[in-house]
């Protein structure tokens, strides 16, 4: 019975989705590149979903002050490995610093069983539960995204497994375009902080056991994708990357990656950006390959919250900070951690508000 269930279920979700694809394609004859939503829209966007009230110059001068923030310590790392080299030269020779393609999911096992371990020994943050997320290569249906958590819903009470999915280059591509889907050591490190410890599966596991269904049960992009990124910078500073500066520079890469996106979804939708400028800054200030650049681009025009990474970051480290102010001498690290991880992925300006009290102030 549940087989024929399914598979009428499986039935109407593909007539659904045939259904949707004849609608896109019927409206493809009058599509325009206008997609900017302009000034009053997008921070309206920002109000609605984030709970973030701001004006554009100054969300504008935050987002370059992080970019400078993070391209000054970048020359730091790479004048560390190669002192009289430019910065971009040095970026590049440790970007071909890759396991084999089939170790890859090995050494993200041995990366996420370390950082584990590693959350625990620094008593960083509180892990709920025993469960750990497998690694695995993505199904083929799901390799849109390089790399990706997949867990049961917050409401499954039977115990399933979560899935730290990791997509392989695609046999069809030239061998050059395979070798360099392949990612860094570096960057591989700081994707596994990301996607499982202490990032996506972590704050999961802490979304399950809270107290409310309204908090386990709806998330925002700010605190969801804020948290993953701001736990890279968090670990990094920690001391995850060993003292490495090449491992440094995969956590840089991909902080300077989010801070472009950041500028680009401020400049695409309300500065009269180009799709050709934002490539170019990615590439110039995110040494991103053009590959990478145009696509980071592309999804600019259509996903304009993927400034969220790093607004959710920023958020996250003013209200650490404020919190560690108003604590005193009682302040963790790991206090302030579980008790963030409480709320689930409420909007952080209400989480704010919840942990510093009515006079918390502006979240950024």
């Amino acid at each position: 019975m549940v087989r024929t269930e399914v598979a009428d279920a499986l039935r109407a979700y593909a007539a659904a989705l045939t259904g949707y694809r004849d609608f896109l394609k019927a409206r493809l004859r009058r599509s325009t590149d206008d997609f900017a939503l302009g000034p009053e829209r997008f921070l309206a966007m920002l109000a609605a979903k984030e709970g973030v009230t701001i004006d554009l110059a100054r969300l504008r001068r935050i987002g370059e002050e992080d970019l400078a923030h993070n391209l000054a310590i970048l020359e730091l790392s790479a004048r560390a490995i190669e002192p009289k080299k430019p910065v971009a030269t040095v970026v590049d020779m440790v970007k071909r610093d890759k396991p084999a393609a089939d170790k890859v999911l090995a050494e993200a096992t041995t990366q996420a069983a370390a950082m584990r371990k590693f959350l625990v020994d620094k008593s960083i943050v509180t892990i709920p539960s025993e469960d750990v997320a497998e690694v695995r290569v993505s199904p083929p249906f799901m390799r849109w995204n390089a790399a990706f958590l997949s867990a049961p819903g917050v409401f499954e009470e039977k115990t399933l497994p979560a899935f730290y999915y990791i997509s392989p280059p695609d046999p069809t591509w030239p061998r050059r375009e395979q070798q360099a889907y392949i990612p860094p050591r570096g960057d591989l490190l700081y994707t596994t902080i990301h996607e499982v410890w202490p990032g996506h599966f972590l704050q999961y596991l802490h979304q399950k056991r809270a107290r409310s269904r309204v908090l386990r049960s709806f998330c925002t992009y700010s605190a969801v994708e804020g948290w993953a990124h701001y736990a890279e910078q968090m670990m990094h500073e920690a001391g995850a990357s060993g003292g490495d500066p090449k491992l440094a520079i995969g956590q840089l890469t991909d902080a300077l990656l989010r801070d472009v996106r950041f500028l680009s979804a401020i400049g695409l939708h309300t500065g009269g950006m180009k799709v050709r400028d934002s490539v170019a800054m990615f590439e110039t200030q995110a040494f991103a390959e053009r590959p990478t650049a145009r696509q980071q681009a592309t999804r600019g025009t259509f996903d304009p919250g993927y400034l969220n990474y790093t607004l959710g970051k920023l958020m996250i480290r003013k209200l650490r900070d404020d919190w560690k102010g108003k604590a005193g001498s009682d302040y963790s690290l790991k206090a302030f951690h579980d008790r963030f991880l409480s709320y689930g992925c409420a909007p952080i300006p209400v989480i704010r508000r919840a942990m510093l009290g009515p006079d918390a102030g502006p979240a950024l």
